[in-house]
């Protein structure tokens, strides 16, 4: 039987993503989400729970979102979930991590603020983000939209 692995978030970057270049020569931006949980405990009272989701985007995704998020970016991100392992050399000890590979990611921001609203990544928009199609710069005729 095969695997599914979905997750998908919604929340603020905690710090500028951090880009570099592995040794086989394949880009990677990695940054984090804080990801608010409100709720009530058993007494009544509203609490409120951070967790902080660490990601990754490969190739040119991770390229797009290391030119434009930034620290506070509220974002929507999807995609599958990794656990990596390794032996940490300093202490020998075993650690490992799971982390949401990215496949779509979409900023959440406030306009106002100079966040990118609205503004959408996902592997399919950048496997074409080259070839731009110029029909687009044509006018939309209002009578040709269904409702």
């Amino acid at each position: 039987m095969r695997g599914f692995s979905k997750a998908i978030i919604t929340g603020n970057l905690t710090r500028d993503p951090e880009s570099r270049t592995t040794p086989n020569g394949a880009n990677v931006c990695s940054f984090s989400v804080a990801v608010n949980r409100v709720y009530r405990d058993s007494n009544g009272e509203q609490k409120e729970d951070v967790s902080f989701i660490d990601c990754s985007a490969w190739g040119k995704l991770g390229e797009m979102i290391a030119q434009y998020a930034k620290k506070g970016s509220g974002v929507l991100v999807s995609g599958r979930l990794d656990q990596r392992s390794w032996e940490d050399k300093t202490t020998g000890q075993k650690r490992s991590r799971v982390e949401i590979v990215v496949e779509d990611f979409n900023f959440t921001g406030n306009a106002s603020r100079g966040d990118n609203n609205g503004a959408s990544f996902g592997a399919a928009d950048v496997a074409d983000a080259a070839d731009v199609d110029s029909a687009s710069d044509e006018e939309i005729d209002l009578s040709d939209v269904p409702f």
